[in-house]
């Protein structure tokens, strides 16, 4: 009976006596709520996984949008690039042209020019044979030679010559 005045003793059989009815009645209620626990953590996963998973679409979804913007915007390089060619190449068939209408009036009006030198110096020509001729006859006609000429052609006329 010694064993019972000890009080190692009595404290290991409150112990064990209460880990008895812990267990017995705190079992249920604990396992529930470690299955609560258990649960909620693997929603929260499951969650986590869809989140996870949505996320990866959404970057492949970002990642093909921005591919197709590259490969838009690079479209639009060569288009404009085309385009800026093809205004190049207008421009310069614009100024060849241009440049050809020019040397044909510019030869035109030189032409013309020329033309107009030669009438010019034809006429002043013409106009100092004239004068040369006049000047000519006047020094070399005298009234007798001028009166012959003149009875000359009244009988050429008269004649009908």
């Amino acid at each position: 009976m010694e064993l019972l005045h000890d009080a190692g003793i009595w404290v290991l059989i409150s112990f064990v006596l209460f880990a008895v009815f812990a267990y017995r009645l705190g079992r249920v209620p604990f396992l529930a709520k470690l299955d609560d626990r258990i649960d909620d953590i693997r929603k929260e996963i499951e969650a986590a996984e869809s989140l996870r998973v949505e996320a990866q679409e959404l970057l492949a979804q970002y990642q093909r949008k921005q591919r197709d913007a590259t490969e838009e915007a690079a479209r639009i390089v060569e288009t404009a690039r085309k385009h800026a060619a093809s205004i190049q190449e207008k421009a310069e068939e614009e100024l060849s042209q241009s440049i050809a209408r020019r040397e044909q009036q510019l030869s035109e009006r030189l032409h013309r020019m020329e033309q107009s030198a030669v009438a010019s110096i034809r006429a002043h020509a013409a106009q100092l044979a004239m004068q040369s001729a006049h000047d000519l006859l006047r020094e070399r006609m005298t009234k007798k030679t001028a009166g012959n000429l003149v009875d000359q052609s009244i009988q050429n006329i008269a004649a009908g010559k």
